[in-house]
């Protein structure tokens, strides 16, 4: 019988190995053995109806050329220990790097950022900006555009060779670059001067004098936000769908509102007045505060309607309107800003509105799209939530067999002396009316190869249930989930003074994950905090401490990030 080409997938590498259908399942995995190092013993090899047994003869899989299998397993302490061939990486002693290098290598402390006199609030925008790996990714393509007439273009583009002290201050988009791939070669505090000095050049809003009139007055770092994203959003070009040109932010951090505005006064209507449908883009939700609002979501519930006053050509004059929005697509990033400042005029300055208003690590933001875009999101979301559940439960399951298991055990050692395999798990079976229930018991390699192939169906499912069109726009968010990324915080009681830092959660590697809806970020679920050139490590339950409440630490910007989802390759066995 002529063999068979099929593909293994095993820690992310995919093996193309000619199966003998004539041969045995222990046969089998000495091939792969050859192939991976893992031994034979190690393997669990996933097919249809279990994992593939050594006694089991591979004619009765009815494997189809080209089918895919997956196996896990990791070779032995001993077997990975042998080395025969030469090492794929030279080692490299850590006082034998350069800084660069230091900075660079996993684990690495990010570099912070000196403040250069009132600049936190800059300090922080650029840190939080930094967490997206896609502006990243761009910003290292960008080249400067040549402005006709200029008597000497080539300044822009000295940057590109390392001189970016003449080109930066020309050219905002480009100082963002320098600066960032700076950034990347230390773990010192860094002084962002060429581009501060960009800002200010493309800004003058952010030259501003203190009123005492010693250096540079602080600023508003929402401000800055806008006002570097606006910026981007016109030099940065990428390609979106149908391969056309379209802008970096657009495609990645600008969502879609739906609005429809309408006049408050009745005489309006009767005048024949009709309510207008109006669309625009938005780089950031607003949540409004006031007395009643304790949670970002009624924030948020606030911000999307407002009155506005303008002319009304039914009455010819003047007169109050309401426009309500409604989210018509979600950016793969979404920005949400809390409205704490106001203009106060006793003061003549902004004060900051104190009240603590909560948020969660997870933003489900169904709720404020239109009718058509919750159609398509809601089966995806429902799913996800679903099989979440499902995960819990069995894991809360297992966790009572071993405590079963374990007090089974102890009573068996007390009674006969016996002992259980401490690696088995208790399952009860039989009918349920019996008196005494049988007690089976799984091995853990068992229970995880059962875990695995619910969840290789549980991505095929949830791939299967992703919207054909939103799919197609590449930048936006196809569940109406997002997990939160960073987030921007300000200390003190207005805008004009205080301290703006930032929490950036650690960006994890990517890897595959035969356990995980898609490829899983390895992460530890800590955060870096950057209080200006000092980064420091915290823990997630920090985040938690930054809803406000009075002139401490708290939340100005957060920046939320769609949460992952299976590929077509992950959906494929």
């Amino acid at each position: 019988m002529a063999s068979i080409p099929v593909i293994v997938k095993h820690s992310g590498k995919r093996y193309d190995v000619e199966l003998d259908p004539t041969s045995s399942g222990e046969t089998f995995k000495y091939q792969l053995y050859s192939l991976t190092g893992v031994e034979p013993e190690r393997q669990k090899i996933l097919v249809k109806g279990g994992q593939l047994k050594d006694d089991t003869i591979l004619s009765s899989l009815n494997a189809k050329p080209g089918q895919t299998f997956m196996m896990m397993g990791t070779p032995s302490e001993a077997e990975s220990s042998v080395g025969l061939g030469r090492p794929k990486e030279i080692v490299k002693f850590m006082e034998d790097m350069t800084d660069a290098e230091l900075a660079k290598s996993e684990g690495a402390i990010p570099s912070g950022l000196q403040n250069l006199g009132n600049t936190c609030y800059l300090n922080s925008t650029l840190q939080t900006l930094r967490s997206v790996p896609e502006l990243q990714a761009e910003l290292k393509k960008y080249t400067p555009s040549t402005i006709p007439g200029r008597a000497s273009a080539g300044l822009a583009d000295l940057s590109n060779f390392g001189l970016s002290g003449l080109g930066a201050t020309m050219d905002l988009t480009a100082a963002l670059r320098d600066l960032y791939k700076q950034m990347s070669e230390t773990q010192d505090g860094f002084p962002p001067l060429m581009f501060l000095n960009a800002l200010r050049t493309t800004f003058p809003q952010f030259a501003q004098k203190a009123r005492e009139g010693h250096g540079y007055a602080q600023q508003d770092a929402e401000e800055a936000w806008s006002q570097i994203l606006t910026q981007l959003r016109e030099k940065l070009r990428t390609k979106g769908a149908n391969d056309y040109e379209i802008s970096f932010i657009d495609k990645y951090l600008a969502g879609r509102f739906t609005s429809v505005l309408e006049c408050d006064d009745p005489a309006a209507k009767e005048a024949g007045e009709v309510p207008v449908e109006i669309t625009d883009h938005f780089l950031k939700l607003d949540c409004h505060i006031d007395k009643d609002i304790n949670h970002l979501r009624d924030g948020i519930i606030a911000g999307l309607q407002e009155k506005i006053e303008k002319h009304s050509p039914a009455l010819d004059r003047d007169a109050m309107y309401t426009k309500r929005s409604r989210i018509a697509r979600l950016p793969k990033y979404l920005t949400v800003h809390f409205v704490r400042f106001y203009w106060k005029r006793e003061s003549q300055k902004k004060a900051k509105i104190m009240r603590k208003v909560t948020f969660p690590a997870e933003l489900d933001v169904v709720e404020f799209c239109t009718d058509e875009l919750k159609k398509r999101l809601i089966p995806l979301r429902d799913r996800i939530r679903e099989i979440r559940k499902d995960e819990e439960d069995a894991e809360r399951t297992r966790k009572r067999q071993k405590l079963n298991m374990q007090e089974e055990k102890r009573k068996a050692d007390t009674v006969a002396g016996t002992a259980v395999e401490p690696t088995l798990v208790e399952a009860e079976v039989g009918d349920k009316d019996a008196d005494v229930a049988m007690s089976v018991f799984k091995s853990d390699a068992e229970y995880e190869a059962e875990r695995a192939a619910s969840l290789f169906a549980a991505k095929k499912e949830l791939y299967s249930l992703i919207d054909h069109q939103l799919a197609a726009d590449e930048g936006s968010n196809m569940s109406g989930l997002y997990d939160l990324r960073a987030v921007i915080t300000h200390q003190g009681p207005s805008a004009d003074s205080g301290h703006y830092t930032a929490y950036v959660k650690k960006q994890g590697r990517l890897v595959e994950d035969s356990t995980a809806l898609g490829k899983r970020l390895e992460e530890d679920g800590k955060w870096w905090w950057f209080n200006d050139e000092k980064v420091t490590e915290v823990d997630a339950e920090k985040i938690e401490t930054l809803a406000g409440g009075g002139e401490s630490h708290s939340a100005l910007i957060l920046l939320y990030r769609a949460i992952d989802l299976p590929t077509a390759e992950e959906a494929q066995q």
